[in-house]
């Protein structure tokens, strides 16, 4: 049970990778719609985070034949298995506010 967790934890760790997932959720996105939507994330912290998200096969990045390149990244069905666990930490994270922070 240990090396799953550890596994998923590695994939998913930062504070940057589930806020970019939940900004591509709504369909493929540019990579400066992407930081403007996730805010507060550097350029260079944001392309890592691509590239490591890509390698585990979390994010798609496609790269279209204009001048200059466009390039977009959308979800792949992969990380769409994680819709339930995404709804489940929003929905601990909504009492986790109301029971420590005190709001909603």
């Amino acid at each position: 049970m240990v090396m799953p967790i550890k596994d998923a934890l590695e994939a998913l760790s930062g504070k940057w990778k589930l806020p970019i997932l939940v900004t591509l959720s709504s369909g493929p996105k540019r990579f400066k719609e992407i930081a403007k939507e996730v805010g507060g994330i550097t350029d260079k912290v944001l392309s890592k985070e691509l590239k490591d998200m890509e390698l585990n096969k979390l994010v798609k990045r496609t790269v279209y034949d204009t001048f200059p390149p466009t390039v977009e990244y959308a979800w792949t069905d992969h990380s769409r298995t994680l819709g339930e666990v995404m709804h489940a930490l929003e929905a601990w994270g909504k009492l986790h506010r109301k029971t420590v922070i005190g709001g909603e």
